[in-house]
């Protein structure tokens, strides 16, 4: 499974993957999905969302034990984020098999569409419109860099996007829902452990900040002429990282568009996007409130105008604890190992979908601990491993 997908979407100067929503390698990747579930004899089917499913059992039972991920990536990214949990997933299953496993609930596996939210700038658009996080209307006014809406897109691909919006009906079948990820971060390679179990996700958010300055001629405009964006951007940048590094947070500008974005051109406007991530809620708040505060002052500093517009945000998400506390006490049981409880600054899909049904995960090793780009990494073994905790877990939720 892992040397089919291996191809899809990447791309040869960096080593990286590149499959965003509703591309040609998307399409690919929920080719490969579909016929990973036919040939598995699974009852294969795609929702209202574009979200893919395979199920062992029918649904309509209610109560079903749910595993899977994502199958797209950020721009460049890695191999691992998305689909080790996907690839897992039916390799559990396999493993139940093999085992002679005997279920008494529905089982499914989910591949859940643009989760990174490359192209259109949210992330977990499936997963939100699915739990209704996201309202049909947000949705239609998505559109990507070239100016294609979230429903053109989706119909340029062969979806109904008249159909997209909540999906209450299937959420409620689900009596519990494990996604397998790999770990983007260390603290399972500093612990010296395989397989990690998640407590909770740190609040997030993105912020666009507009620095609006006057376009003019690079080599004829005085220094104390211009009203040039880029510097009180640049300075804010600092801010960010000086700012989260005292409230024990993280916050980074990662991506950055300028207009007229000519060598020769003082910009006219430099526009940035913060993502910011905490432990707490107040010291999310603190980070991102010192960080506008700077580029106010910047901006006044060197004549620009700012605006700043939160463009998604994330509570803090608590996993279930009593899901939770049933896939420590599977993966101790008969070894007596205490399974790591860890929290996360990453969202997912099971954080999505946390405030609608049970929802817990499972972090697999990353001895690098670098993730969203190519260098992201886990071992054969360490994936085994998480292949076979997560067959437990399956096991343990779902047989008779």
């Amino acid at each position: 499974m892992w040397a089919q997908l291996r191809p899809i979407g990447r791309q040869a100067a960096s080593g990286g993957y590149r499959r965003f929503a509703w591309s040609g390698a998307d399409a690919d990747c929920r080719d490969w999905f579909e016929a990973q579930a036919r040939s598995r004899g699974l009852a294969y089917e795609t929702d209202r969302n574009g979200n893919q499913w395979a199920w062992l059992g029918d649904p309509a039972d209610g109560d079903a034990v749910v595993t899977g991920s994502h199958l797209d990536s950020v721009p460049d990214g890695g191999a691992f984020d998305g689909p080790l949990g996907v690839v897992s997933a039916f390799a559990a299953l396999d493993e139940l098999r093999r085992r002679g496993v005997r279920f008494g609930r529905p089982l499914g596996i989910v591949n859940f569409g643009d989760e990174e939210g490359a192209r259109f700038g949210l992330a977990c658009v499936g997963s939100r419109l699915t739990a209704g996080a996201l309202t049909v209307e947000q949705a239609h006014r998505l559109t990507d860099a070239d100016g294609i809406t979230l429903p053109q897109a989706m119909e340029a691909a062969g979806y109904d996007p008249g159909a997209i919006g909540p999906d209450p009906e299937r959420l409620d079948r689900i009596g519990a829902f494990v996604e397998l990820h790999v770990e983007q971060g260390r603290a399972l390679d500093l612990s010296g452990d395989r397989v990690g179990i998640a407590s909770a996700i740190w609040p997030h958010g993105r912020w666009r900040f507009d620095f609006r300055g006057e376009a003019n001629h690079a080599g004829t405009t005085r220094l104390t002429d211009r009203r040039d964006p880029m510097l009180p951007y640049a300075e804010t940048v600092l801010a960010a990282r000086r700012e989260a590094g005292l409230a024990g947070a993280v916050a980074t500008f990662g991506k950055i568009t300028v207009e007229p974005n000519g060598v020769n051109a003082v910009p006219s406007l430099v526009r940035g996007w913060l993502d910011s991530r905490a432990a707490d809620q107040e010291s999310l708040d603190t980070v991102v409130e010192a960080v506008r505060e700077a580029a106010r002052a910047h901006a006044r500093e060197h004549g620009v105008t700012l605006d700043v517009e939160r463009e998604s945000f994330t509570p803090v998400v608590e996993f279930d604890h009593a899901l939770r506390d049933e896939l420590a006490r599977i993966l101790g049981s008969g070894t007596g190992l205490k399974v790591p409880v860890l929290g996360t600054g990453a969202g997912h899909d099971a954080g999505i979908l946390s405030g609608r049904v049970p929802a817990a995960m499972l972090f697999v090793r990353n001895p690098t601990g670098v993730s969203h780009s190519p260098a992201e990494y886990a071992t054969e073994d360490d994936c085994v491993a998480g292949v076979l905790a997560l067959a437990d877990v399956l096991e343990g939720l779902a047989r008779t």
